[in-house]
């Protein structure tokens, strides 16, 4: 019911930075949480950021520094600048958007990003 269309992710060298952006459409009346997760090849899915709906934000300790989240209230697009990027960044990185006040999940297709050294 309700869908997300994630974008930004591509190549980029150690060092450089990419932003990534989750627009949320459908069902929605409004929204617990936005987040971003990372899954790397062999490893589990992981949480990178995340953000409340009155705008509080949270951060793995591996990208606090260098990510950014960010939110478009009216829009409810979620951003995620990634500067200082690392060959450890590269994975496929999925949007999640807890709908309230069901409490469901929804999730992005994912996009690649891929930081070569």
């Amino acid at each position: 019911q309700v869908q997300l269309v994630e974008s930004g992710g591509g190549l980029v060298q150690a060092g450089g930075g990419l932003k990534l952006s989750c627009a949320a459409s459908g069902s929605i009346f409004s929204f617990a949480a936005m987040s971003w997760y990372r899954q790397a090849p062999g490893k589990q899915r992981e949480l990178v950021a995340a953000i409340t709906r009155f705008g509080a934000t949270s951060y793995d300790d591996s990208v606090k520094g260098r990510f950014t989240i960010s939110r478009d209230n009216a829009g409810n697009t979620v951003f995620l600048q990634m500067d200082s990027l690392k060959p450890e960044d590269t994975a496929v990185y999925y949007c999640k958007f807890m709908q309230w006040p069901t409490g469901i999940d929804y999730w992005g297709q994912g996009t690649q990003v891929t930081v070569s050294s």
